[in-house]
């Protein structure tokens, strides 16, 4: 597996942190070109040095992509450097708690923004390069998508949102060669909850509960989601579209607790 992405192009956002810097390691390694998008100016630059040591092609391109702009903004620049995109990865995320009664607008708008709307938009906008060089795109949901949990309202919806519109798209675009699936991971050890707003305490306690809440009894590794993201782009998965896949050490199958 080592040059399965030779020859292939990744755009990939959420890039300096967690499940997208550990994807974007991966697709190196394989020997994907990657184009790789983050807010954290250290952490890209960080990234950009170990793309580099793997003898791969990258650019590193700083963007908030809440902005309606920054998504024209950042594939021009990966197309221009790249050439073109053939697998495009959204794995950028945000959570905050909040339930139906304390959630405000502003920060229900903040969250579907950057779940789904930049997505909508980063999907609709790499399309012409993604059909002519018939590629994928693979988004990166959460088990929220697939199952209610109380005190995080606008995730949920968020991701319930981000599954749907994967489904959607698949069906439009499989006649243009396009395939578009998800990967939906459990709790997996990242920086999401602690940008969130939970303290190093509160994440030591909630990681520790729940491994009591995967049946397989741990939480999971960047690694894994990004293993899976990887099968999904390659042509070994070249007959699945639409799918919203479960890698949760069982968390889906679960009763709230």
């Amino acid at each position: 597996m080592e040059s399965e992405f030779a020859q292939k192009n990744l755009f990939i956002t959420g890039a300096t942190s967690g499940i997208g810097r550990a994807t974007a390691l991966r697709f190196a390694k394989a020997g994907a070109s990657v184009a790789a998008v983050g807010r954290n100016v250290t952490e890209l630059k960080s990234l950009e040095q170990d793309l580099s040591d793997l003898d791969v092609r990258c650019v590193a391109i700083c963007a908030d992509l809440a902005g309606d702009d920054a998504a024209d903004r950042a594939l021009a620049q990966a197309i221009d450097a790249l050439g073109g995109i053939d697998i495009l990865v959204n794995a950028a995320g945000h959570i905050s708690s909040g339930t139906i009664e304390t959630t405000t607008a502003e920060a229900w708008d903040a969250m579907l923004n950057i779940n789904l709307r930049s997505v909508y938009l980063l999907m609709q906008k790499a399309l012409p390069s993604l059909i002519e060089r018939r590629g994928n795109i693979v988004n990166v949901s959460s088990v929220t998508g697939l199952r209610a949990f109380p005190g995080v309202l606008a995730y949920c919806v968020s991701k319930a949102g981000l599954d749907q519109l994967t489904r959607c798209a698949a069906l439009e675009l499989a006649a243009k060669g396009v395939r578009v699936n998800a990967v939906n991971p459990g709790v997996v050890i990242t920086e999401i909850h602690k940008r969130g707003g939970m303290n190093d305490q509160d994440y030591a306690k909630f990681l520790e509960h729940s491994k009591t809440t995967h049946p397989l009894g741990r939480v999971g590794r960047p690694e894994e989601i990004a293993e899976l993201i990887a099968f999904l782009a390659s042509d070994r998965a070249s007959w699945i579209t639409g799918v919203t896949y479960s890698i949760d050490g069982g968390r889906a199958q679960t009763c709230a607790r």
